[in-house]
């Protein structure tokens, strides 16, 4: 019988998931058909019994069902119970399990470029995407993390959690030039008319810059931050890598990640650079 994955949100015509992982199984010829299904807040549970009825696989989840999802499931992996927010769900036979692979999902993007784990790490915003980031940083073994937010009281929170430090944004700025690394976490940049999360005007030349934002592929940080001289990194890489680790969960598969970073970046009409 053939296997179905799905992909479910509010939107969800944007989504590149169905793209992603139709490519990968036709690349290994498996037998599985992957679909994007708009589902409505309010349609959530009846959605899923639907899924479960329909015999799903698995499937991804994105806005703004990651949290709303936790409670219909059976079982949560480490990872969704410390974000307590879901973006893969699996089947073993008896239930379904949530996982979220977000974090884990920027730190392989992360590691391509070789960076030293020994890297002081300035993480921007301590919302959700922050708080899978800052956990799987510090599950890769990074230990010197700081972190910055508008309302300083979140960054403090997160940072008491994962055993690290916290900054305001204007003390941020004043020591930009102590980090190696800086991860940009905020929906600052998702318009080119928006102001920068924090000013770069202190920045030293060879920092790696992240955005987790890819479209626009280059955000405003990131075209302040290559105009430094600075090493950027958009969040094609994440939003790849994260795939493939659900991808894997459920195939036992490793898809050949590079050749898809390259393909999207080219659909969202960028040129692929192989660092």
């Amino acid at each position: 019988m053939k296997k179905w994955y799905a992909v479910i949100g509010d939107p969800i015509t944007h989504s590149l998931s169905p793209f992603m992982h139709e490519a990968w199984f036709d690349e290994h010829e498996i037998d599985a058909a992957y679909l994007p299904i708009h589902v409505e807040p309010s349609q959530l549970e009846k959605s899923f019994e639907a899924m479960k009825t329909l015999g799903i696989s698995g499937f991804n989840i994105t806005l703004p069902h990651k949290r709303s999802i936790v409670p219909l499931l059976g079982k949560l992996e480490k990872s969704a119970m410390q974000m307590n927010a879901v973006n893969t769900v699996s089947f073993d036979g008896a239930e379904y399990s949530g996982l979220n692979t977000d974090g884990d999902g920027f730190v392989r993007s992360l590691l391509v470029h070789d960076v030293d784990k020994t890297a002081k790490v300035l993480l921007i915003g301590a919302g959700g995407a922050a708080r899978g980031i800052a956990y799987a940083l510090k599950r890769a073994g990074f230990m010197d993390i700081t972190i910055t937010n508008r309302t300083y009281r979140r960054a403090e929170e997160l940072a008491t959690e994962i055993q690290s430090s916290a900054i305001t944004l204007t003390e941020s700025e004043e020591r930009l030039v102590e980090f190696e690394v800086l991860v940009q976490t905020t929906s600052v940049g998702l318009t080119t008319s928006e102001a920068l999360p924090i000013s770069l005007n202190g920045v030293k030349a060879g920092t790696l810059v992240a955005d987790i934002i890819y479209t626009p592929l280059e955000t405003p940080f990131l075209k302040k931050a290559a105009e430094k001289n600075c090493v950027t990194l958009n969040g094609v890489g994440m939003f790849v890598y994260q795939g493939a680790i659900a991808f894997e969960q459920w195939t036992g598969v490793q898809p050949n990640t590079e050749k898809m970073i390259q393909l999207i970046t080219e659909k969202l009409g960028g040129t692929y650079v192989n660092n």
